[in-house]
């Protein structure tokens, strides 16, 4: 029966936007790796696709791609607050043989408040995470399946960057603007680079660099740029096995369906099990793509291996 609340306060879902359920049946990847497979896409970085990326080294140029973990970033407090490091000893008040002295210091953080991976377990609707693994397996513990350890050796490979935001000759695209798989495709053209099997697809909208501009956290969380529904389907034609990007959830917020709410993460982590590699810094690797029309790179980006979290900081980098 429906609930008169929720039937009143809800606006009913856009006809003309694809029913997420249905296209994250379709797009499925359960099963693919076997039935108990855990990590996903990430299997589609295969050994030989790795030594393949090696070769993309030429000028041993690194870039650095993650953002700082200071109580200066983009997280606003309530849901999620920056890092907070305490130091426990400076050395001050030591006394020790021979003189020496020592610091040490520790942090508090929620593991996604910076440049963060999404682990598998990190979204689940209808009871069941990817690979139909029961949602029930994400316990006070932690996620007893798919957590991030399952990631800790599987994230380094092909990089491809799309800078959506340079090829429309702004700073940072608007928020709510939506990214189909036409701008993908134009993006693909403009930097004379395609997106194949088991790449590290990295995506420039501009949104970090609006917030380091200005600083606003609040506006970096509550709208951005990102990718429309319609490139799920994209996404899995091209067997793309990590999606990344500079803002703070890949996709459009608002989403295309109101009634609805982070839909894509449904189909991307859940459905096709996409890990997602969020709050990027890609501008001075944009640059240096603009510079010298390179835009395929070795990435290597591990995630910290906390057992059975739903994610995980990381400072990934883009090796040319």
């Amino acid at each position: 029966m429906t609930d008169p609340v929720t039937a009143a306060t809800e606006p009913p879902a856009d006809p003309e936007v694809p029913d997420v359920r249905a296209l994250g049946a379709r797009l499925s990847n359960w099963g693919r790796w076997g039935a108990d497979d855990e990590r996903g896409t990430t299997n589609l970085i295969t050994p030989a696709r790795i030594v393949e990326a090696a070769k993309l080294v030429r000028t041993g140029e690194v870039f650095d791609l993650g953002i700082p973990l200071d109580s200066d970033g983009p997280q606003p407090g309530g849901f999620r607050v920056n890092p907070i490091r305490l130091m426990s000893e400076n050395g001050q008040e030591q006394e020790l043989p021979g003189g020496l002295t020592w610091a040490d210091d520790y942090v508090f953080m929620p593991l996604q408040a910076g440049s963060q991976y999404d682990a598998l377990s990190h979204i689940h609707y209808d009871g069941r995470l990817y690979n139909g693994h029961p949602s029930r397996d994400v316990t006070s513990k932690g996620a007893q399946r798919c957590g991030i350890h399952t990631q800790a050796n599987g994230i380094t490979g092909r990089g491809v960057l799309l800078d959506i935001a340079g090829l429309n000759g702004v700073d940072w695209l608007p928020g709510g603007h939506l990214i189909s798989p036409a701008d993908l495709e134009e993006a693909e053209r403009a930097h004379g680079v395609t997106v194949g099997p088991g790449d590290i697809l990295l995506l420039r909208t501009g949104w970090w660099r609006k917030f380091t501009s200005d600083r606003d956290a609040t506006a970096f969380m509550d709208t951005e740029p990102g990718l429309g529904l319609a490139c799920a389907e994209w996404l899995r034609d091209r067997d793309v096995a990590v999606v990344g990007a500079d803002n703070h959830a890949i996709e459009v917020v608002p989403g295309e369906n109101k009634a609805g709410m982070f839909e894509l993460h449904m189909v991307l982590i859940r459905d096709m099990g996409v890990t997602l590699a969020e709050i990027l810094d890609l501008e001075a690797l944009a640059a240096s793509c603009a510079a010298d029309g390179v835009y395929e790179f070795l990435y290597a980006g591990s995630p910290l291996k906390f057992t059975r979290a739903v994610g995980s900081p990381i400072n990934p980098l883009a090796i040319k």
